[in-house]
């Protein structure tokens, strides 16, 4: 089975094709970084322009790589939401196009679906599992029982982890995105400062991030009261060792509740080094249980793991006709 997946919901303009689910034929991805940097973040307008601009080139660029006839495809899949509304409906008019055009069936995907299946190019995904979801605007746990089964049994309450990253590197003048530059900066440095750790030992499965955020903004507000340098590695290490251990401890407390087969780590902060190597080695004392992390392409947002999440979806019988619309909030 081969689909043509289509992701547009915030900076990135990506195409690709995918085979049975598991095989990326192509899978290409026109990234707006370096234009938002000088903003300090995305500006959803300039955002949207851009995917106009490139939409037609990236289709036509995964075609190609693929190496594939239009008539072999036997889907369209594209991501619905959630997103800045003006970016999904580049690609969602973008597909629906192309679904019209060449009369193939039309999937709407969930943007975090997406993230969580992406793991599914590394290893077939095994039921039940727990998948921890951590990006710019997502912060959560949730179990499947099967394919395209989704239940959040956890979930931020303030900020999602990877918007603390993006302010707390703001607040010491690290460049957009932050979380890389928070990520490298971290491994130079010592745990000097004591942040709190948020709704650690609540009896739930929900995180909270902004008190670790403020609690930073304030060490520096008063740092720079007194005109004292603050160690900006010591800094990056005291907030990552913090963010760690709330994501690392409210997992464990899930999948020692919940029967599980695999842990999945997804969205764009699965790419940050401490959370790796932590998670890899506390999953050592659950040898039943097997974690798998996508690699670090396939962590950012992508048409690959549309494409994946998609033909599960697919094979569930969800189909979309050609009044889908784009939303800027949705449940998954």
């Amino acid at each position: 089975m081969l689909v043509l997946a289509v992701e547009s919901s915030c900076d990135e303009t990506s195409v690709a094709i995918i085979k049975n689910g598991k095989e990326v034929l192509s899978n290409i991805v026109s990234s707006q970084i370096d234009i938002h940097k000088k903003f300090g973040g995305v500006v959803p307008e300039v955002a949207s322009r851009h995917h106009v601009e490139n939409i037609t080139v990236v289709f036509e660029e995964a075609l190609n790589e693929a190496k594939i006839k239009i008539d072999e495809i036997d889907a369209v899949v594209v991501t619905k939401g959630p997103g800045l509304i003006g970016s999904l409906l580049v690609g969602i008019n973008a597909a629906k196009a192309f679904a019209f055009a060449h009369n193939l069936p039309l999937v709407g995907v969930h943007h975090i679906a997406g993230h969580i299946y992406a793991n599914n190019l590394v290893e077939d995904l095994k039921f039940p599992l727990l998948a921890l979801v951590v990006s710019g605007g997502h912060t959560e746990l949730v179990y499947m029982k099967e394919h395209y089964e989704f239940d959040i049994i956890g979930q931020t309450q303030d900020d999602a982890v990877g918007e603390a990253y993006d302010k707390v590197a703001r607040v010491v003048d690290l460049p957009y995105p932050g979380g890389p530059y928070i990520d490298q900066l971290a491994k130079d440095g010592v745990e000097e400062f004591k942040l709190p750790r948020a709704m650690l030992n609540k009896d739930n499965y929900d995180f909270s991030f902004s008190g670790i955020k403020s609690a930073v903004i304030n060490l520096v507000h008063n740092a720079n009261q007194r005109n004292e340098e603050i160690n900006k590695a010591n800094l990056a290490k005291s907030f990552q060792e913090s963010v760690v251990d709330i994501l690392v401890g409210k997992t464990l407390k899930a999948i020692n509740q919940y029967q599980v087969k695999q842990l999945v780590l997804a969205g764009g902060v699965a790419a940050n080094s401490g959370l790796r190597e932590r998670l890899t080695e506390v999953m050592k004392d659950y040898p039943n249980i097997k974690l798998i992390i996508p690699p670090l392409k396939y962590c950012t947002d992508n048409a690959a793991m549309i494409g994946v999440a998609g033909t599960f979806a697919y094979l569930k019988g969800i189909r979309d006709d050609m009044s889908l619309n784009g939303k800027a909030s949705l449940d998954l």
